[in-house]
Order: C-alpha cells, then sequence, then structure tokens
C-alpha cells in the first residue's frame, strides 16, 4: 500500500497513539509499519471488502462494504 490511497494513514506525532506510524488496510489485514525500522505488526484480522481507513486520536476507522470497524490503538482491539 503506499501512503496517501484510502486504505493507507499516517498517524501525525502529537495527535494520540501511533504517531508517525503508516496504519493499511491489505488482504483483509489492518497493520501498523515503523517508519524507521519498516517492520510491520498486525493489528486486526479478517476485514472484508475495506473502502477506507481513516485516523483520529487513538482511533482507526475503517470503512467497509458491509460494515464499519473501530480500533483502538491504546487498548489494540476492535470496539
Amino acid at each position: 500500500m503506499i501512503a496517501g490511497s484510502k486504505l493507507s494513514c499516517i498517524g501525525i506525532v502529537g495527535d494520540g497513539c501511533g504517531g508517525g506510524r503508516e496504519f493499511v488496510v491489505a488482504d483483509g489485514v489492518l497493520y501498523a509499519k515503523d517508519p524507521v525500522t519498516n517492520e510491520k505488526i498486525i493489528l486486526l484480522e479478517g476485514i472484508v471488502d475495506a473502502l477506507s481507513l481513516r485516523k483520529s486520536a487513538c482511533i482507526l476507522y475503517i470503512e467497509c462494504k458491509e460494515q464499519s470497524i473501530k480500533f483502538d490503538l491504546s487498548l489494540l482491539q476492535r470496539i
């Protein structure tokens, strides 16, 4: 995924959890990528038909064809 696509977003340093990391949905999986090490970690699996991804403070919002998903970065779980 390329930063700036609808299924990728960058956490802004100082706006909450995950500042500076790239968040990506690819092949039904939500990843967090560290920009320094390029290490990716899996945050959530089983995402079906994702359309967009955005971040506000510590919450990632994933819009899918049939559902909306909220993922809390401070809890590291779906809410």
